[in-house]
Parts: structure tokens; C-alpha cells; sequence
């Protein structure tokens, strides 16, 4: 017990060890939807779910040992929302990438994260771009996953008059979705720290028992049908390695990385001076105390989540509940990451949340709602959309790009195509207000690169 308390510096923090284990435990079960979330969601690219799950649980605890033992901060990793639909929704299904090259992507965003991390360049880069385009980026990737959400729960759905249109609310398995967004929605605005995890279990168990009654197209046990975890893992592991020749065959393959990088590194960035300043880690002059360490701590994640097979590990805004809870070291950290290792014992209940398969298509593809996981997507979305209220929107040369990367990010179903469209209209504003002096060097050669990057997609 004294080698943790000095080792962590618990006392020095104004801490107890069991306050520690308890913020761990509220942490824990703050996020432990991104299990699920992120399993079915990666697995929708052909991954094993049982390769995805394993990574997803292991590389968040080994992100969060690091963030632990050698930061010392009680904030919380592990595969982050946004960044797993980039993976799916955009590298996959928009750029028409495998899987493994798709890893291979955020293989090498994550060694670019821990070489800005371990470098001088990352507060050049956080000072180039706009306060306003980073909050845009952010907010757009909010919209952007709760628009899948609402498609994952069948609320939205295509259409060919209208392109997409409202969904079928009389069907049993949209009912259900239905619900899941209600209640998590009373939950949270009860203030409810664990509105999420009770969401999906509550709407979880009331499919299993409609299933049982009768109901059709309902969500139900099925262990079998899930794959085994360990020879999932055997696919999904060193996989990206595969990857790297067809990643850089595809004219696409800056901005596929450039955008894993630049979410993954402005949002952990972000969520680290959030909740190090709600946990007394900011020193007098506003910044980070050992921020270089948190960030590599990031950095390792992600590489270690690319190495066994799943998308960017980033920094965690629930880990705000356990430093509500007293959580001040890395105590708090270390507490999780063992929570999501045993999280593997429970794997088979997973089934219980896979998506329903309600009908095929005219290409003969099942069409798959997953009415127990899409509130997650709705609510995690709503909250990122706050965000907004920090940008100046009486500056046209912040509001009409951060507009257009929301819009962008949405329509085109592409979070990269929304940062290049705002990064370049940018610089193209501050030159019509004859301020192009006033914009950072940095940012004209990004706004270059994107443009290189439509030219060749357009080719």
C-alpha cells in the first residue's frame, strides 16, 4: 500500500488509495460501451468481431498502463468514436480500402502522433490551425456518428426520391432502437454518470425477453454465431502489416492519414487539458503538467490498436467521471486498464448486442439494424456538438469553413473530405481580406496538400 502511494503520489495529490480503485470503477463503467460499440462497428468491415473485441479491450489497457505508470494521469484510452467510423464509414466503404490496409493507416498515424509527441512540433501545430476549425472538426464528427446511429437503428434510412428519408417506426426492430435513444436520453439529462452502459444493457435485455415472447427480428443469445475470440484474434493481429502496399496504391492515402492523425491528436489533446484542469493538472502558466507524457501514452495505443487490430486509441472524456469521483493518478488509470482485461471473461454475452438482420437488399446484401449499440452513437454525437458554442461566428474567415467541414464531413460521409474542404477555404478567405499574412505558414501547406488530394482523387 506505501509503495502505491508513493509511486503514484496519492497523498501528494490530496488522494486515497480506495478512492483510486473507485474512480477507476466509475471510469470504467462510464465507457464500457465502447466494447461493444466499437466491435460491431469495426466488424462490419469483415473483420472478426472476436479479433476486434480482443484488440479493443487489450490495446485501450495497455494505453491506459502507459497513461498510468508513466504519466501518472487518471484519464482513461481506448478505440475512440469518430475515429472507428472514419475506419469503417470512409477508409473502408467510401475509399474502397480493406481492412488491413486500413490498419495500416492508423499503424502509421499513431507513429506520427508519437513523433510530433516526443518533438517540438506539436505545439507548432496546435498553434497553425484555427482555435475555430479545430471545435468545427469536432462537432462535425458528432453529427457525423449520429447520423450513422440513426441509420444503424433503422430511424433513417435511403431513399431514392430524397436520398434519405424517415424509417419505418412501425418495425419491431426501429421500436427498439427507438427506445435505446429515449432512454438514454432520460438517463442523461437525470445526470445519470452511466447512462450509456445502463442503455445498452437495459435495451439489451428487453429484446432478449420480447425475443423470447415472440416478437420478431428481436436481439438474442447466440455465442456461436459470434466467432471465438482468440482465433479472431490470429486474423486481426500484425494484419495492418499486410496492408501497407495496397494503402499506398490508393491516390487517397494523405488525407486517409492526415485525417486519423489530426482527430486523433486535437481530440486527445483537448480531452487531457479538459480533464487536467478539472483534476488540478494544469500548472500557473495554463498549460499541462507532463502533457508530453499523456500524449505519448496516446501514441502507443494507437499503434498497439493497429498492431492487434482496431482503430486510433484516444484519451477519453468520460474519464471526467472518475475524477469527479476523486480520481487525481494514475492509480485511477491502471484500475481500468485491468477492468477492460477482464472484460474479455464476458465476451460471449456479446451476442446479445450484435446487429439484427431484418431484410436483404436488391443486391442481396442483409440489411442489419443494431437497435442495441446506435443510442450510443445518438448520444455520444449530441454531446460532441457542444463544441460548437466555442467558435467566433461573427468571423467569416472561421464560420464559412467550420460550416462547410460540418456539411462537408455529413454529406460526403467522409470525415476527411469535411477537414479538407474547411483547411482550404481557410486561407482562400484570409487572402480575400487581404490578412494572408496573418495565417500561418503551416496552413497554406496543408490547404496545398488537400487540394493535391482532390486532384488526384478527381483523376
Amino acid at each position: 500500500m506505501e509503495f502505491l502511494k508513493t509511486y503514484f503520489k496519492i497523498e501528494e495529490r490530496g488522494s486515497k488509495v480506495g478512492t483510486e480503485l473507485l474512480a477507476g470503477l466509475t471510469t470504467f463503467l462510464a465507457m464500457a460501451y465502447i466494447l461493444p460499440v466499437n466491435s460491431f462497428m469495426l466488424s462490419a468491415t469483415g473483420m472478426p468481431i472476436g479479433g476486434v473485441f480482443f484488440a479493443t479491450a487489450v490495446a485501450a489497457a495497455i494505453a491506459m498502463l502507459v497513461m498510468g505508470l508513466y504519466a501518472n494521469y487518471p484519464v482513461a484510452l481506448a478505440p475512440g468514436m469518430g475515429l472507428n467510423a472514419f475506419f469503417t464509414y470512409t477508409i473502408v466503404f467510401f475509399y474502397g480500402l480493406s481492412w488491413q490496409a486500413a490498419l495500416a493507416a492508423v499503424l502509421i498515424s499513431g507513429i506520427l502522433f508519437f513523433l510530433v509527441s516526443i518533438s517540438g512540433l506539436r505545439k507548432k501545430i496546435i498553434n497553425a490551425i484555427p482555435q475555430g476549425l479545430k471545435y468545427a472538426v469536432g462537432a462535425g464528427i458528432g453529427f457525423f456518428i449520429t447520423f450513422i446511429g440513426l441509420v444503424n437503428a433503422g430511424i433513417i434510412v435511403d431513399d431514392p426520391a430524397t436520398l434519405v428519408a424517415l424509417g419505418d417506426l412501425g418495425h419491431p426492430t426501429v421500436l427498439l432502437g427507438v427506445f435505446g435513444i429515449i432512454l438514454v436520453v432520460i438517463l442523461y439529462s437525470m445526470g445519470n454518470k452511466f447512462s450509456l452502459i445502463i442503455a445498452i444493457v437495459a435495451t439489451a435485455i428487453i429484446g432478449v425477453i420480447l425475443g423470447a415472447l415472440g416478437v420478431d427480428f428481436m436481439p438474442a443469445y447466440n455465442a456461436d454465431a459470434m466467432g471465438g475470440l482468440f482465433e479472431g484474434t490470429k486474423i486481426t493481429a500484425f494484419a495492418a502489416f499486410s496492408g501497407f502496399g495496397e494503402l499506398f496504391e490508393h491516390p487517397e492515402v494523405f488525407g486517409i492519414i492526415f485525417a486519423l492523425w489530426f482527430v486523433d491528436f486535437f481530440d486527445t489533446a483537448g480531452t487531457l487539458m479538459a480533464v487536467g484542469n478539472q483534476a488540478g493538472l494544469i500548472d500557473e502558466d495554463g498549460e499541462l503538467i507532463g502533457s508530453d507524457r499523456a500524449l505519448i501514452a496516446d501514441s502507443i495505443g494507437t499503434m498497439s490498436g493497429a498492431l492487434l487490430g482496431t482503430s486510433n486509441v484516444t484519451s477519453y472524456i468520460e474519464s471526467a467521471t472518475g475524477i469527479e469521483q476523486g480520481g487525481r493518478t494514475g492509480l485511477t488509470s491502471v484500475t481500468v486498464a485491468v477492468l477492460f482485461l477482464l472484460s474479455l471473461l464476458v465476451y460471449p454475452l456479446l451476442s446479445i448486442v450484435n446487429g439484427v438482420v431484418v431484410d436483404v437488399n436488391d443486391f442481396g446484401d442483409a440489411i442489419v439494424y443494431s437497435p442495441v449499440t446506435a443510442m450510443a452513437l445518438v448520444m455520444v454525437g449530441a454531446l460532441m456538438i457542444s463544441q460548437l458554442k466555442e467558435i467566433d461566428w461573427n468571423k467569416k474567415e472561421i464560420v464559412v469553413p467550420a460550416f462547410l467541414t460540418i456539411v462537408f464531413m455529413i454529406l460526403t460521409y467522409s470525415i476527411a473530405t469535411g477537414i479538407a474542404v474547411g483547411f482550404i477555404f481557410y486561407p482562400i478567405i484570409m487572402v480575400a481580406q487581404k490578412r494572408w499574412r496573418e495565417v500561418n505558414p503551416i496552413m497554406y501547406v496543408l490547404s496545398f496538400l488537400f487540394i493535391i488530394f482532390f486532384i488526384i482523387s478527381a483523376a
